[in-house]
């Protein structure tokens, strides 16, 4: 079984080989060098007549291709939109205020102001009987710093003396 497989790959590698052999004939003809200098220059001029028109076939070739590309990716764009499922592009954070953005919505329209503080009523602040305690009791840090330090332990002791 083996050698039957080996056989017939063997088969195949010589039938590729002498299609290969045929294709070569029939396109590219052999080449035959010229003896003289202007035979010689003839023959590059023809060479580079048929490369030119092999790379602007090929340059046609991709432009074409590319144009293919933009209208399928157009056209999937499209699927996408009436299917409904398109990805969602990264959304920046605006910084804008509520009339800026009433005035970006409705132009010319906006009339309404949007400060919201400037509807508030103003209240008058009444003091209460803490807050006045408070006041007369004075400043805490006023005490510490009196009682800190060398005299205001002076002024301890005197007083318990006393």
């Amino acid at each position: 079984m083996l050698q039957l497989a080996a056989t017939e790959i063997e088969r195949e590698a010589a039938a590729k080989e002498v299609e290969k052999q045929n294709y070569l004939a029939e396109h590219c003809p052999p080449l035959s060098l010229p003896g003289s200098m202007q035979e010689l220059q003839e023959l590059c001029k023809k060479l580079h007549a048929k490369i030119e028109s092999v790379d602007e076939e090929r340059y046609d070739t991709e432009v074409k291709l590319q144009k293919t590309n933009k209208e399928l990716e157009d056209l999937s764009q499209k699927l996408f939109d009436l299917r409904g499922k398109f990805k969602r592009p990264p959304l920046r954070r605006v910084r804008m205020s509520a009339d800026a953005m009433l005035r970006a919505l409705l132009g010319s329209k906006h009339k309404v102001c949007m400060d919201l503080r400037a509807n508030l009523k103003q209240v008058k602040k009444e003091d209460t009987e803490k807050e006045k305690d408070l006041r007369d009791v004075g400043d805490w840090r006023k005490n510490i710093e009196e009682k800190s330090g060398m005299e205001g332990r002076k002024k301890m002791f005197e007083a318990g003396e006393s």
